[in-house]
């Protein structure tokens, strides 16, 4: 089958999906990439056009083995129509365990047709110099391993008649899912005393959960922890006090150290 676009559409707060997905669509040189970056509210909220000869990679982070309920929603609002899809998740060294049946599922659901799937590796949300998961990920190796990805659906591609008939491609996960992350009141903080009050962290937020209120006070229950605006912070002025958090980093940090390779499925 010949393949007119690549779009690209992912949930992605730290840009690490991002990444990957963007070099998976270098891989595949097909037509013109475009993009639909669901992170934000606002991007959340955009038209989603209709697919027509397109390849979609549809791509999120994995939180505790499982897709973040936010991508979950926002991916959800893609359409199909038998339109041949890659599926992509990027976790943090540990295990992708669910996150990537889950999202073949919701590919399915909404018309796509899976015809790959990988989980990559990208540096994790809770990492910290005193406690480093997974730094530089997704590094140039990754890279490169992904833009291989991408040759190698197309030639998948153009060895299908009518993707009508293809059998979505088969991915590891567990049914029903593991429980994702607990609810909890843990969110961001602001440190006052580094703050300049340049309001950067406020368009990082993927849940709109800071307020723009001089102390840039942060929603704990729209908080997902995705430590976006603790990234992008100029002056280090965001951080997360959460001891569950850092009794995770401190585990990951230790028992997970060694570095993962993608994997992929076609």
């Amino acid at each position: 089958m010949q393949i007119s676009n690549t779009v690209t559409a992912y949930f992605s707060p730290t840009g690490t999906t991002q990444k990957i997905i963007n070099a998976i669509a270098k891989g595949t040189d097909a037509g013109q990439v475009k993009s639909l970056d669901l992170t934000l509210p606002d991007g959340a909220s955009q038209e989603i056009p209709d697919f027509n000869d397109d390849l979609v990679i549809i791509g999120a982070p994995v939180y505790a083995g499982r897709l973040p309920k936010e991508a979950v929603e926002r991916l959800s609002k893609l359409k199909g129509n038998n339109t041949p899809a890659v599926l992509v998740v990027l976790y943090g060294n540990r295990e992708f365990e669910d996150a990537l049946i889950e999202l073949k599922d919701i590919a399915v659901e909404n018309g796509f047709i899976p015809v790959a799937g990988s989980a990559f590796i990208g540096e994790h949300s809770y990492t910290a110099p005193e406690t480093p998961i997974a730094v530089g990920r997704p590094d140039a190796d990754d890279l490169a391993k992904a833009e291989a990805f991408g040759k190698e659906i197309i030639k998948k591609l153009s060895s299908i008649e009518d993707i009508k008939n293809e059998t979505p491609v088969e991915v590891p996960g567990n049914k029903p899912y593991k429980d994702g992350l607990p609810v909890s009141d843990d969110c961001a903080k602001t440190n006052m005393d580094l703050c300049t009050q340049c309001g950067t962290c406020i368009p990082l937020c993927p849940t709109g959960a800071i307020a723009d209120d001089g102390a840039y006070t942060t929603d704990s229950a729209a908080c997902i922890l995705c430590c976006a605006c603790v990234k992008g912070c100029p002056e280090d002025a965001r951080y997360t006090d959460s001891e569950r958090v850092k009794k995770a980093a401190k585990w990951l940090s230790e028992n997970f150290a060694e570095p993962k390779q993608p994997e992929i499925f076609i």
